[in-house]
């Protein structure tokens, strides 16, 4: 027997439990987003497989959407019901002899020690379609990294392992952005070093890539180009590091009252959100995104921490002061972080035979 990490993503989730919720929008083009409707500033937060066919994805915004395929049917977001179906699948897992580490609402990392993971792959699948009627893909490796990877080969609804063996044959001429962890940007700085590829970074000058992106990052993208990475799966369940309350404006801001109002009201949110957690904030950070799609964040570390409404919106006005204001406002974003130090180290994973 063998350890294996197994990353289990449910394919197209939020629209495939609106399916589920209504079955008459099976095969059809759905698009969930803010309140559903195209006309208002929101972004799409996914989109089925038949409207990603014509270029629509998560992250665009609903009105761009709804240019590019008008026909489609626009939701609204009902995170309850996303929350559930997640819970009901995450069971599943759990009812198996493995161990699972939540990533988020679709997405889970197993850990396994079976003779083959192929066979507990398509057994998850099975449970997970029969108990909860969602489809998901697994991606088999012997670290997440490779795991993770793995998933995208294997959609929808498939298998696929991606282990030490074959990462080269498999990755090696696909493009750096292919990597867990590397964007647009750093492919584009990647490509500068006239490395394009994955063997290309995963044979590159660690010295070279440190003087381009740092002694950290720059070591760690080769790191990747090699398939190297965490093995260990944890159940610990995951602790929030921060709450955040952000707004979209319908009509831009353009004044600095009404700007410091809404921070103000963002901040009162997230100090319920904050008391909620019992856990008091160390630092206020405030983003805002000035017309037309520009995008600031800033933040600060707070004198002591604390939960009080009062103090984290005055030192949420004194991050709005660091910004240059002139330009008009179209969304505005506060959020409080907790310290690392109140939350009680993980215990070592058990091992389950």
């Amino acid at each position: 027997m063998a350890d294996w990490v197994l990353h289990v993503d449910l394919d197209q989730f939020i629209a495939a439990v609106e399916v589920l919720r209504d079955p008459s929008l099976r095969g059809k083009p759905v698009v969930v987003g803010g309140n559903g409707d195209p006309t208002e500033r929101a972004v799409v937060a996914t989109a089925s497989y038949e409207a990603r066919e014509f270029g629509v994805h998560s992250g665009m915004p609903l009105r761009t959407a709804f240019k590019k395929l008008p026909d489609a049917i626009f939701l609204p977001a009902d995170h309850a019901l996303y929350e559930a179906a997640s819970a009901d699948v995450m069971a599943v897992l759990r009812s198996f002899p493995v161990v699972v580490e939540v990533m988020g609402w679709d997405e889970a990392f197993v850990g396994a020690t079976v003779d083959d993971p192929v066979v507990l792959a398509r057994s998850l699948q099975a449970a997970v379609l029969s108990e909860t009627g969602l489809h998901c893909s697994v991606g088999i490796g012997d670290n997440k990294l490779r795991a993770k990877i793995a998933t995208e080969f294997g959609k929808p609804a498939g298998v696929f392992e991606l282990t030490r063996a074959n990462w080269a044959e498999v990755m090696g001429h696909r493009p750096t952005s292919a990597l867990w962890g590397i964007g647009a940007k750093t492919e584009r700085k990647l490509a500068e070093l006239g490395l394009s590829t994955v063997a290309d970074l995963a044979s590159a000058s660690v010295d070279a890539l440190a003087a381009r992106f740092g002694p950290r990052m720059g070591p760690y993208f080769r790191t990747v180009a090699l398939g190297a990475g965490d093995t260990v799966v944890s159940a610990t369940p995951w602790v929030v590091k921060s709450r955040s309350h952000e707004k979209t404006f319908q009509q831009d801001l353009s004044s600095l009252e009404d700007i410091r109002r809404e921070v103000v009201a963002l901040a009162h949110q997230v100090a319920a959100d904050v008391v909620a957690e019992g856990r008091p904030a160390v630092r206020v950070g405030v983003k805002v995104r000035f017309v037309p799609f520009f995008t600031k964040v800033r933040a600060m570390k707070l004198p002591a921490p604390t939960s009080s409404a009062e103090e984290l919106a005055a030192a949420a006005l004194v991050v709005l002061d660091r910004f240059e204001h002139g330009r008009a406002v179209r969304l505005l974003g506060v959020r409080a972080e907790f310290s690392a130090d109140d939350v009680e180290p993980k215990p070592s994973p058990s091992t389950y035979q």
